[in-house]
């Protein structure tokens, strides 16, 4: 699996775009937001000349939700995350309310869930999904063994981790979700996080002042 990533919005979201042997991509928290975003994604997917079969979201807060409609519609994907998120997805137009997004088109609902452990099978490759909260309920990962790197959503950053201080977010349950989770990969497996640059496991174990390896 080959990972491309864009940024979008005003919260500088990172949307990953996972891309197979077979041309096939899964688009994980599409943030593109306006039309400008829109049509920069669905060029680059075009000069990547690869066909979207997924759309999955590590979480639902705002700025990861931003292009799932457009997502949806122009690929004929449906929503996939953690079945958790729910009510997180609903707080999504409120929250676009606050932040000044007043062209924000409301995500489709989740039409597909995955827990911890399950295996998502991605062409001849397969991707793990962990369950990761704390940033907020229903926060999921997805790790490529074969490829050695982590899909981390809002879980861990280069140097920093998710916030806890948003509705739902919880300090104590973000560490166990790094230690038990996060941290128990491999040291050179790859970060590609929700925002900012990439990062790895165990650069974060060595470093990382919020939560130690």
């Amino acid at each position: 699996i080959k990972v491309y990533q864009r940024t979008y919005n005003g919260f500088q979201q990172n949307i990953s775009i996972l891309v197979n042997d077979a041309g096939e991509a899964i688009l994980v928290d599409p943030g593109c937001y306006d039309r400008a975003e829109e049509e920069d994604l669905k060029a680059f997917i075009e000069e990547l000349g690869v066909t979207p079969v997924r759309l999955i979201n590590t979480h639902f807060h705002l700025d990861h939700v931003l292009g799932n409609q457009f997502v949806a519609s122009t690929y004929g994907l449906k929503v996939e995350s953690h079945t958790e998120g729910e009510k997180v997805l609903a707080m999504a137009g409120p929250s676009a309310a606050m932040y000044g997004f007043n062209g924000y088109k409301p995500s489709p609902e989740m039409k597909v869930t995955h827990a911890h452990g399950d295996v998502i099978s991605f062409g001849n490759a397969q991707l793990k999904v962990l369950f990761v909260p704390g940033h907020c309920p229903g926060h999921i990962a997805l790790v490529s063994d074969a490829d050695q790197f982590v899909i981390g959503g809002d879980v861990l950053f280069r140097g920093s981790i998710g916030r806890t201080d948003l509705p739902g977010g919880d300090f104590e349950i973000l560490e166990q979700s790094i230690k038990n989770h996060m941290y128990a990969l491999p040291d050179d497996y790859t970060v590609y996080c929700g925002h900012g640059p990439t990062t790895t496991i165990g650069f974060e174990k060595a470093t990382n002042s919020f939560v130690r390896g």
